[in-house]
Formats: structure tokens, sequence, C-alpha cells
């Protein structure tokens, strides 16, 4: 078990695997971020629950599983502001949120990591790829077809499960609340199980709607 600053917001969630850029501009989230620059340079990423996001600005309440998120690269603004790239390692469970101390702006969580489940079907994994690869090629059609070429002109063979699954997972306009599933998901094979489901219930029903993904998979 061990502490972590955590950062909750209402339209983010981070996945193992991928990386997230932010822009830190609350004197709050300054103070967190300078802490974690002098320390193990991790950040909690956690979810505010749908029915609190009016709660933001202060300590709203929030789901109980998060990503950690490493500090890969850091610019400080002469401002005080900072810009960030996370990448994400591992989900974690929040087991207590100490008090906090007056001189604190930010929340801290005590964690325990939480293992990725272990693959034990490799062919039935390699079949809900293909499957949600249609889906998701099918979905970027709909909305937009040049993107949905350069989609279909990508090498995804060389791009490991999990990290294939993290990215979709993160460039598809999900509701934060679908999101929050696909990260509570135990492993790579039930994360592509619900990534699968929730592709096809949006081919369903959002017939000529909804937006396409805001970036391409690398």
């Amino acid at each position: 078990m061990s502490e972590i600053p955590i950062f909750p917001l209402s339209n983010v969630v981070l996945y193992p695997g991928v990386h997230c850029p932010l822009h830190i501009f609350e004197p709050r989230y300054r103070q967190m971020t300078l802490a974690a620059l002098e320390g193990d340079r991790r950040i909690g990423m956690v979810t505010v629950r749908p029915d609190a996001v009016s709660e933001i600005g202060g300590d709203p309440p929030i789901f109980q599983v998060g990503c950690v998120g490493n500090i890969v690269e850091h610019q400080r603004l002469d401002d005080g502001r900072y810009n960030l790239l996370l990448q994400g390692t591992h989900r974690f469970a929040i087991t207590e949120e100490p008090t906090r101390p007056r001189e604190r702006l930010f929340r801290v969580a005590r964690i325990e990591l939480l293992e990725e489940q272990a693959v034990d079907d490799a062919e039935h994994v390699a079949s809900l790829r293909n499957f949600v690869l249609r889906d998701a090629a099918a979905l970027i059609e709909r909305n937009d077809a040049e993107r949905a070429r350069r989609f279909a002109e990508q090498n995804f063979e060389s791009i490991e499960d999990g990290v294939l699954a993290s990215t979709l997972c993160t460039v598809f306009p999900f509701s934060p609340a679908e999101k929050q599933q696909l990260l509570e998901a135990s492993g790579v094979h039930q994360r592509l199980e619900l990534l699968s489901s929730l592709l096809e219930f949006h081919l369903a029903e959002r017939p000529g709607g909804g937006s396409p993904p805001s970036s391409s998979v690398h």
C-alpha cells in the first residue's frame, strides 16, 4: 500500500499503457504537480462521479478505481502553470483518503495496485480484437470517411492487445461512466469484451450521430 496525490476530473479517464496531456492551472493542482515532481513523479488520476460534477470545485465524490500516471514530460510556464504528459502505468483501488492538513491544498489517497488478470484464451482475445477493430472502423466511417481511411491504413498488428484496448478506450467519445467501466475491467480480455459491447451499442443507438474519436491510434 502507498500514498499518492489524486487528481479528480469529470471527463478524463487514464488507462495503463497510454499517454495523457494535461494543462495544470488551479493553485491546488500546481501544488500537487510540484509535490509529484519533487517526489516519485506519480499522480493518481480518478474520475468524479457523474452526479457530483457540480461539486468539482471542492472535494467531490470519486470512483474508487483510478490509474497511476507517471510524469514523463513537464513544462513549467512563467506564471506557474504546468503542461504535463502522463503515462498510465497501473490501475489502483483507493483504500483510504487521509485527512488533509491545512497547508496541503490537494487530495492524497492510500492505494493498492490492481493486477491485470492474465489472458487465458489467446484465441478468443484475438477474435475480440478483430471484432473491436471492425466496429471501431464502422463507427468512425459513420462520422468521418477520411478519418476512417487513415484508421484503416494503420498497422495494428504491432500494437500489443492491452495498449490497443486502452488506446481505443481513450480516443472514442464514450461517456465518463462508460470509460470508468472500461477502466474497472479486470484485464485485457474483459476490457475488449466490454469495448466490443459498447461499440456495438453506439453503432445501433446512434445511426448518423455522435462524434468521431479525438485522435488516431499511435
